[in-house]
């Protein structure tokens, strides 16, 4: 026991990712983070068309942050797959609702849709990319979506939504939208 706890108190900066758990370090999340920021102000302020007389084909160098955000933080190809689904499945929805319907209520109503399809993304791509991650039957996986990853994966939308549903209004006016 004294053993434990000696070695979590020189960990104490580390987080539980994975089933393996193998932890993130603070300082690894906040790299993490800085990459995602760049990426964004790349996207909202670096986009410009690179072809004469098709000007709605913009580029802009995100990828470029992301390719040395993948490169440098080493995430997992199972972690990056189920990462772009979720993303995928939950801003693609909300953003053609709210396109329609360019209202606070049309954002509301857009993460609604899009929070249901990624929640049945999430859990349709654990079903089939867990059990290759963990090397675990797909029966044990199937026996993790009520009490693990139906709770986790619904928290997560949330907070994404919630989130956005604060910020968003601030965000697109200071950047002129």
């Amino acid at each position: 026991m004294a053993t434990n706890l000696s070695s979590s108190s020189t960990r104490h900066d580390a987080h539980s990712t994975t089933a393996q758990g193998t932890s993130w370090s603070t300082k690894r999340i906040a790299i993490t983070a800085l990459f995602c920021a760049v990426a964004a102000i790349c996207t909202l302020f670096l986009e410009f068309p690179i072809l004469p007389g098709v000007t709605f084909l913009k580029y802009d160098p995100s990828a470029i942050i992301a390719l040395v955000a993948g490169i440098a933080t080493q995430s997992g190809i199972y972690g990056m797959v189920m990462a772009i689904i979720a993303t995928l499945s939950l801003v693609l929805p909300a953003s053609l609702v709210y396109k329609r319907n360019t209202t606070f209520q049309g954002a509301l109503i857009g993460m609604g849709v899009g929070a249901v399809i990624c929640l049945t993304c999430c859990i349709g791509a654990n079903v089939i990319i867990t059990p290759i991650y963990m090397g675990a039957p797909t029966q044990t996986v199937i026996d993790m979506i009520v009490p693990a990853l139906l709770p986790f994966n619904a928290a997560k939308i949330a907070i994404n939504c919630i989130v956005t549903a604060l910020v968003y209004k601030p965000i697109t006016k200071a950047i002129g939208n």
